[in-house]
């Protein structure tokens, strides 16, 4: 052995120890640092005073045709206050209702475009709202209604927008909830060189004729409060059903429900819409569980499972048929209506006033939120997507597929006949692929409360395709603003949407 071989020796043990030790505290470190990225709790309201403009954009009314020059004025709205020179563009796409400003001051999307230093940009969906692309909804007019043409308008926005404001080399995200989520999906697959990565949530994306799946997850969300709930809305339900076989019990029904008029049974549309009325109390509940969507004006927020399953469970009301009643008189008071209307025949001449000022054309001013005759025509032309008692594992009955189809023609004319619908949503999934999803940087949020989730992806498709499937939420609760009462995974979700949204930007 050399001289001093024996001190070498030591003095090597000693580095290669404080060596490991310093590479223990970075590592030690780097997970306290990603520790807390990942738990971060985003919070929306960021720029409440934010000045929302509403502004105007040029588009063709077909976009494929090109011998067709009319033009219409689409509604945007832009927020550049956390905008940062080099940063995203963040597109929120409108879907099947009024574009809501309210969106431009709240929402998770914001907390990540702070964070990210994106310019925040809102585009309303053709035929909703304010934008208007013809002068009136007949069903000549309609045909331009639909989510390629809505497509198109994306593509044309985003490329006329880029170019004005100097964005071409900017990395464009889609964001969209619901149906607008389909479209931020479809955005990204069908223009990819126009969007660089899309953040899809609750989006349904297998196109259906039947989808009775609906009110199977309907009755699985009632019972995550209590399995007796949906027992009782069942006995509930049919126990009206037996009573309105003897025209003798309508009178004491209309009293029990607070109907406008005499209850009127003459037809199987008559019985379908009133009980699918009355099940829909139920459906949008579930549907929106405990969603933060205060912000947006929407009453009824705080009408949760638990507040409709404490009424059906409340013995001191009576029985479940009393109980069933008292959930009508519960949504009447919280919407300030003095009592229901349930009349077919009233609710087929509202859908068929072709007007834009029409009671069910979902404008701007309109209370009603349900049935807006243009996405009923998306349904009949392109979705299905119809919620029908057709399984016999959920609550409700005497709503089939078939009074759903009859709509399609009673509203929209005798061209839309069954087969004509089934075709329609066959050209949807052969045109955009359904579940079969082949893209890249897309996420997929949905929660395990929302019925919609059974159209959605729920498992990832590889890496680059990735679900987040949250327990215990409902429809597009990861866009809401976040509250301190959030469920645990559903901060975890928001948070691995914006790692993601990291890791694509850098791309």
């Amino acid at each position: 052995m050399a001289p001093g071989g024996v001190e070498m020796s030591v003095c090597k043990t000693y580095w290669i120890i404080m060596f490991l030790i310093i590479i223990m505290l970075c590592i030690s470190h780097s997970s306290a640092f990603l520790n807390k990225v990942k738990h971060r709790t985003f919070r929306t309201s960021v720029i409440s005073n934010a000045d929302v403009e509403e502004l105007w954009f040029t588009q063709r009314l077909d976009h494929f045709n090109g011998a067709d020059g009319r033009l219409w004025k689409q509604r945007y709205f832009i927020n550049d206050t956390m905008y940062k020179t080099g940063g995203p563009v963040f597109l929120m796409i409108g879907g099947e209702g009024p574009a809501n400003p309210a969106w431009m001051q709240y929402g998770t999307w914001l907390a990540y475009a702070q964070k990210l230093g994106a310019l925040c940009v809102m585009l309303e969906h053709r035929f909703y709202g304010k934008s208007h692309p013809t002068e009136d909804l007949s069903t000549t007019n309609l045909v331009y209604l639909s989510s390629k043409q809505a497509l198109a308008d994306l593509a044309h926005f985003r490329t006329v927008l880029a170019d004005k404001m100097g964005l071409t080399r900017s990395k464009w995200v889609a964001f969209g909830g619901s149906y607008p989520g389909s479209l931020a999906t479809w955005f990204r697959l069908k223009y990819p060189h126009l969007v660089h990565a899309a953040i899809a949530s609750s989006a349904p994306l297998h196109a259906v004729l039947n989808f009775p799946e609906y009110l199977e997850v309907v009755e699985r969300s009632l019972a995550t409060h209590s399995p007796e709930c949906p027992l009782l809305v069942k006995n509930a339900s049919d126990t009206l059903v037996d009573m309105l076989k003897d025209s003798k019990n309508y009178d004491k029904i209309s009293k029990d429900f607070r109907l406008c008029e005499t209850l009127q049974i003459q037809s199987d549309m008559d019985l379908a819409y009133f009980l699918e009325v009355l099940a829909g109390n139920f459906m949008d509940v579930v549907q929106y569980n405990d969603d933060n969507r205060e912000f947006e004006g929407v009453r009824g927020t705080n009408i949760t499972i638990k507040v409709l399953c404490g009424l059906m469970s409340d013995m001191s009301l009576g029985t479940p048929y009393d109980r069933y009643a008292s959930v009508v008189h519960l949504m009447l008071n919280t919407f300030a209506q003095k009592c229901l209307d349930v009349s077919y025949d009233t609710y087929r001449r509202e859908m068929s006033n072709s007007s834009w000022d029409g009671p069910a054309s979902g404008g701007e001013k309109k209370k009603r939120l349900f049935f807006y005759q243009q996405w009923v025509y998306q349904t009949c032309a392109e979705f299905g997507f119809y919620q029908s008692t057709d399984s016999p594992n959920q609550p409700f009955t005497g709503f089939p597929l078939q009074y759903h189809l009859q709509q399609c023609s009673d509203v929209y004319g005798s061209s839309f006949s069954a087969a004509s619908v089934a075709d329609a949503i066959l050209q949807t999934n052969e045109n955009y692929g359904g579940y079969d999803i082949t893209s890249s940087r897309i996420v997929f949020p949905n929660g395990s409360i929302d019925p919609w989730h059974m159209l959605g992806i729920t498992k990832d498709i590889n890496d680059d395709l990735p679900a987040i499937f949250i327990k215990g939420t409902a429809h597009c609760a990861n866009m809401y603003p976040a509250r301190p009462e959030d469920l645990q995974q559903l901060t975890y979700a928001r948070d691995h949407v914006f790692l993601l949204l990291q890791k694509w930007l850098m791309l």
